[in-house]
């Protein structure tokens, strides 16, 4: 879903919202089912689908301003918000980052069930001016012998199906905010962000499992329609769980191994005191490479030679000049053997080159890491 294209609505915030394409046969969906509830409780055909089009529009506005609530949260945290989209089950904030502690991650987690606890009470303080919380609540509960009207009835409602949804979103199981809430808790408490993701995944996986095992046994028993979404809902809850405990472990896996366990322990280098035209023609061009690594004779790494800029070098006739003359030498394209993956994945020279120089604390260059090496290592079939 996070890569599916959306339609634009607009903006809120300066954060673009968007849906996408199957949110409009969910809306329809749920128009539908709520005309159906409604002409059981209002006099007229007409009032009820009015207010069933209203209570549609409105309930997933709340579930904009859910999301809004994360994404406003995330913002503060200094993360980047791509925007928030309605889908098929509700809504999703893209964010870029993660929170780097567990008190920005609980603040992150609290956003949206803030807001559905703001849309509750406001329900509720404007239904009062239609009677007691009493007569409120029967309202919302559509006991018999109680008068509705439109207004108090759409209010009644919404603060019912928001309360339900807020309950629902609290359990501790990832990837509701629930789980993550559970996740900062535990954080706090070890000190080890991944187990405590791994904890509340598993959660979320045996959360998936009941709601799929119970909505089929609604299918069994004739209720189609809520058995099939508590299914879908399963689906989608144990799928997101699983890729939660994946990323966890290899998250620890990030922060456990080293490049130096990883690297590439003989790469092509060229040694210092070779001519450009010599380099080109006996190195460069036999691998392919864009850049290799210029070494001294006792192994000590002088910086990269870039093809590119051999290139450069030759066409202005100076093909005597060494490779290490014109070899380049920046902290972002070398790492220490000693340090992580997760390290080297932040490093601009990484992101930049697709491959890093690996050097020892005297700088002699042990080897090359390079982002297929980083990926082999972090497939799943490697953990």
């Amino acid at each position: 879903m996070q890569g599916s294209p959306t339609i634009k609505l607009g903006r809120l915030f300066g954060i673009r919202i968007g849906v996408s394409a199957v949110w409009f046969l969910v809306l329809f969906v749920v128009i539908w089912y709520l005309d159906g509830y409604f002409k059981g409780v209002l006099a007229g055909a007409t009032e009820a689908f009015a207010v069933a089009v209203v209570a549609a529009l409105l309930f997933f506005a709340t579930v904009v301003a859910h999301e809004l609530g994360h994404a406003l949260v995330a913002r503060r945290l200094g993360m980047q918000i791509d925007g928030v989209d309605l889908w098929a089950l509700g809504g999703f904030t893209r964010t870029r980052g993660a929170p780097e502690s567990p008190g920005a991650e609980f603040a992150l987690a609290a956003g949206g069930p803030v807001v559905n606890v703001l849309v509750v009470a406001i329900c509720i303080l404007a239904g009062l001016a239609f009677g007691s919380f009493q007569h409120f609540l029967d309202a919302a509960l559509l006991e018999s012998g109680v008068r509705l009207g439109a207004p108090l009835l759409l209010l009644s409602w919404l603060a019912l199906i928001n309360t339900v949804l807020l309950g629902f979103n609290l359990i501790p199981a990832l990837p509701l905010d629930g789980g993550r809430l559970a996740r900062a808790v535990v954080w706090k408490v070890t000190g080890d962000a991944d187990a405590a993701t791994r904890a509340c995944a598993r959660l979320g996986q045996l959360l998936g499992f009941a709601l799929i095992g119970g909505g089929i046994v609604l299918l069994v028993q004739d209720s189609a329609g809520f058995g099939l979404w508590c299914v879908l809902i399963g689906l989608f809850i144990g799928q997101s769980a699983r890729q939660s405990l994946l990323a966890a472990t290899i998250g620890a896996r990030m922060r456990a191994v080293t490049v130096g366990e990883i690297m590439d322990r003989e790469p092509v280098t060229v040694p210092s005191e070779t001519t450009l035209l010599d380099a080109r023609e006996r190195y460069l061009a036999p691998s392919g490479a864009p850049w290799l690594a210029v070494t001294d004779p006792d192994g000590r790494y002088r910086g990269m030679l870039i093809a590119e800029r051999v290139e450069h070098e030759l066409r202005d006739g100076r093909p005597a000049l060494t490779a290490a003359e014109v070899s380049e030498d920046y902290a972002p394209i070398r790492i220490d053997t000693s340090a992580t993956l997760e390290t080297a994945l932040r490093s601009d020279g990484l992101r930049r080159l697709g491959a890093m120089v690996a050097v020892d604390g005297d700088g002699i260059l042990r080897g090359v890491v390079t982002l297929p090496r980083i990926r082999r290592a972090m497939h799943p079939s490697a953990l």
